[in-house]
Formats: structure tokens, C-alpha cells, sequence
């Protein structure tokens, strides 16, 4: 997406037939050769931007109609234009609009279109406008949409880990804390603490979609035009919440690329958090899960495996749009104001950090909808060997007056007794209870059961099933709200 032409000026302007590497003019009378045909496509961008010609056929048809309401051409005009443009849209259903290098990117591709239907109407469509605008303009409207679409898949995702919390609100599991066993908890309690990631990265994208929906059309290429356009008229018809106030900011603005990839990339850190837990899961070492044959693969050589490879990927794909966003920020670090070349760059870490961010988000919503199922008698043997209920030994002590520190030491040094005896707490006798402190009674061996420890973590927001069930309910009126992060 290059440098604009002046407004009179436009693709098929006029001819210079036979120069090596393309035409000169589609720039201007200024030029006399053609480009070279390595920097020719070098230069080109209609490999990658074509991706935007329904937004591009939108926000010229909008400025189209706007120069009609304007005067600055009659409304026939404007309704000839219109037609012209639908009519290329429909050529592009039907696969006949398959414009090459030639065309450099896929605002001169259409312009082009336009002039060979309608001939020199075709090219007052460019007037008022610049492809520096125009290319801000359509990137704005792709990525809104795409948007929207991602926080479709956060939805689905969200669903489907809230399916498996409900269908598991008294199922334990292992909590780690430096993934050593700490406490245990309710899987739903677990599965939840990703939906209050997903609903944090909904409200992100929903910031960011505010900032992308802000209209540059009518800049022009840095300054404005001293053609009598309407910006908000366009801003209207393509659904803006407003439009830039500085032009020099409208055209050069790529803040909200980078923002859109922080969040995506926080939506991928996400995922790929999760992803290491399933991966982990997964293992005959944790078993807490088994892989079924829908979201799984087998190895080449080792007839016995299945492979987790949907998180696998996910987690690896994570590092393309970080990479996305590093890009970004390192390709507008040092550029002046206002356009430059430079910006060509946005396009294809856009379109793949998108792309990369729904396909993962749509993985994982299908794994937990059909590819994995959790191990409830595993997991229930996995709580009840090991010491994670010492802090609740030390809380039984804090209640009968015992000083927490105090408690704490002594707890301590009868966990390493069990360990060196090879014996759980729940396996000590009483007596031996009661030789340590004189607070223990019989009722000691209720308090440290793992569901008993799960169900008095009744704090607010706590893993007790009083509190799971009161979170499962918020999730399922959030998913029901018509905005994100509605409480």
C-alpha cells in the first residue's frame, strides 16, 4: 500500500504500454518507467491485502454516496458507482476477480475494475480521499469483525470448561502451588479460574474494538482535503463510533493493531497455560485425564501412545502471535509522521494472528467438548495420598487458640515424621495426635478428609462447593449477558 496518487490521478489513468515491470502511469505524469519487476513485486501487496476487498468495496461504496450527498458529483453518479462496485463484489463471488501483481494492492485492483465498467466515471470514485485513509479504513472494519468472531470463540470456549465445571462441581483435584501439591480443591473451582481468564481477555477485546472503531476516512494522505467531504457521513454508513480528530493521527494511528495483539496474546498465554495443564493431565504420571480418539493422534512407531497433540500445538502456536506483536511494535518504533510504507507490514501479522488466535480458541473449545474426559476415582485417589490437608491440621489448631506460627512449627515437624515413617496424617492414631498437642480429639480425622478440607474454603471466591456453586451461577449469567464481563 503505497504512497497516494493525487486525487485526479488513479489506475488506468492512462497508458504506457510495454514498460518493463508495469505502468507509470497509475502514479502520475512525473514518472516514465515502469517499476523493475523484482521491486515490482516487491512493492505489491495484492497477495496478502485481497483479504480486504469487501471491507474495501464497503468504505467506497459509503464514500461514494457520501460525494453524491455532498455535490461533489451528482447522486446518479454516486448510484453508478455503487452498482460498479457491487458488481466487482459479485465478480469476486463468482471467482472471476482474480486481479494479479500488477495491480499492486487491492485498492488500485478495484479502481482499475471500476474504470474498465464504467469508464471516466470510474475515476472520480478516488476524489476526497487517499489510499493512506482508505487502507486505515478497511483494516479498521476487517479487524472489528474479526473481533467480534473471537469473542464468539471465547463464548464457545467458555461454554464448554463450564459444561465440564458443572458436570464436576464435586470432583477434587490436586491444587499446586511451584506444581508441588498444595491443597485440594473442586475441578470446578479449577476450571473456573480459566473462565475468569477468558472473561478478562473478552473485556480487553471489547477496550480494543472501541479504539478500532474510530473512522480515517476523509485524512486523505496526511492533511485533509479541500474537497467538501463529510466524514461523518461515512463514519455512519460503516458503523464508526466516530472519526479521528487530527488527520496526521488518522493515517498513521497503528496503536490499535498492537493492542489488539496484546490481547490476543494474552488470549494465546491463556490457552496455552491451560494446554500445559491438559499435556500434564494427560500422562500416565498425573492420569487425571484420558484423550479421546477425536482430538487425539498415535505415534509412527510406538503402537501403545496417544498424543495430546491438540494442546501441544496450541502451546507452540502461542510463540507466532507473540511474535506478531513484537513485530508490530518494532516496525512502528521509529517511523515520523505521517504515512509510511512501513505500515504494509500490518497486514499478514493481523490476518495471521486472527486466524492463529480463532483456530486455537476453536481447538480447545472442541477438546473440552469431545476430546477429553476427566478420571473422577483418580483424581479422588490422588487427594487422599498425600499432605496437602497439613495446612488443615495447623487451621484445627488456630480454632482451639493454638497461635498460627506455633501451629504452623509443629505441623511441620509432624509432616516430616509421617514422611519418615511412610505414613499419611489420616493414617496417625489418636493417641499419637494427642501426644503432640492436647487440643487434637477424635474429630481431627473429619477435619483433614479432602472433601471436608475443600468444602471450608468458604471465603469469598474459595474452592468450598458452596462458593463453586454460587461461581458456576455468575458464569452462567455472564455467558447470558449481551456484553462481556457483564457481572
Amino acid at each position: 500500500m503505497a504512497a497516494e496518487t493525487p486525487a485526479s490521478q488513479g489506475p488506468a489513468a492512462g497508458g504506457s504500454a510495454g514498460v518493463t515491470g508495469g505502468s507509470a502511469a497509475g502514479w502520475s505524469d512525473r514518472f516514465e518507467e515502469g517499476l523493475h519487476p523484482v521491486i515490482e513485486r516487491f512493492n505489491a501487496s495484492i497477495g496478502f491485502d485481497i483479504a480486504l476487498l469487501q471491507q474495501d468495496l464497503d468504505g467506497s461504496i459509503a464514500h461514494a454516496r457520501m460525494l453524491g450527498v455532498c455535490g461533489v458529483i451528482s447522486p446518479e453518479e454516486a448510484s453508478r458507482l455503487e452498482e460498479g462496485l457491487e458488481q466487482v463484489r459479485s465478480e469476486a463471488a463468482a471467482g472471476r476477480f482474480q486481479p494479479g501483481i500488477e495491480a499492486e494492492d487491492v485498492h488500485f485492483a478495484v479502481e482499475r475494475r471500476l474504470i474498465e465498467l464504467l469508464g471516466s466515471l470510474g475515476k472520480k470514485l478516488h476524489t476526497g480521499r487517499s489510499r493512506n485513509d482508505q487502507v486505515g479504513t478497511d483494516v479498521r472494519l476487517w479487524l472489528r469483525d474479526r473481533i467480534d468472531a473471537i469473542d464468539g470463540a471465547l463464548q464457545r470456549f467458555e461454554r464448554a470448561l463450564l459444561a465440564q465445571a458443572e458436570a464436576h462441581a464435586d470432583t477434587l483435584i490436586p491444587g499446586y502451588t511451584h506444581l508441588q501439591r498444595a491443597q485440594p480443591l473442586a475441578l470446578a473451582h479449577h476450571l473456573l479460574a480459566y473462565i475468569e481468564m477468558a472473561e478478562r481477555d473478552r473485556q480487553r477485546l471489547a477496550d480494543v474494538r472501541r479504539r478500532v472503531n474510530i473512522s480515517p476516512l476523509g485524512a486523505a494522505a496526511l492533511a485533509g482535503t479541500p474537497v467538501p467531504i463529510d466524514r461523518r457521513h461515512t463514519a455512519a454508513t460503516l458503523g464508526f463510533d466516530a472519526i479521528y480528530a487530527n488527520s496526521l493521527d488518522a493515517v498513521s494511528d497503528r496503536d490499535f493493531a498492537v493492542e489488539f495483539m496484546a490481547a490476543a496474546s494474552l488470549v494465546m498465554v491463556h490457552l496455552s497455560r491451560l494446554s500445559e495443564e491438559v499435556i500434564l493431565w494427560a500422562s500416565e504420571e498425573f492420569g487425571f485425564v484420558s484423550l479421546t480418539d477425536r482430538c487425539a493422534t498415535g505415534s509412527s512407531l510406538m503402537p501403545q501412545k496417544k498424543n495430546p497433540d491438540v494442546p501441544e500445538l496450541v502451546r507452540g502456536k502461542s510463540g507466532r502471535v507473540f511474535g506478531h506483536l513484537i513485530g508490530l511494535l518494532t516496525m512502528i518504533k521509529g517511523l515520523p509522521l505521517a504515512y509510511n510504507k512501513d505500515f504494509q507490514e500490518d497486514k499478514e501479522a493481523l490476518f495471521d494472528g486472527v486466524a492463529t488466535c480463532l483456530d486455537c480458541l476453536e481447538a480447545m473449545a472442541i477438546l473440552f467438548e469431545e476430546g477429553l474426559e476427566f478420571r473422577p476415582a483418580r483424581l479422588e485417589e490422588a487427594v487422599g495420598r498425600d499432605y496437602s490437608n497439613a495446612t488443615d491440621v495447623a487451621d484445627y489448631l488456630v480454632a482451639r487458640g493454638v497461635p498460627f506460627r506455633e501451629a504452623y512449627q509443629l505441623v511441620g515437624s509432624l509432616v516430616k515424621t509421617c514422611l519418615r515413617e511412610g505414613l499419611l496424617l489420616r493414617e496417625l492414631p489418636l493417641e499419637r495426635w494427642q501426644s503432640l498437642h492436647p487440643a487434637f480429639a477424635a474429630d481431627i480425622y473429619g477435619a483433614i478428609e479432602p472433601r471436608q478440607v475443600v468444602a471450608a474454603r468458604r471465603s469469598e471466591g474459595g474452592t468450598g462447593f458452596e462458593q463453586v456453586r454460587l461461581q458456576l451461577e455468575r458464569a452462567r449469567q455472564r455467558l447470558e449477558a449481551p456484553e462481556a464481563g457483564v457481572a
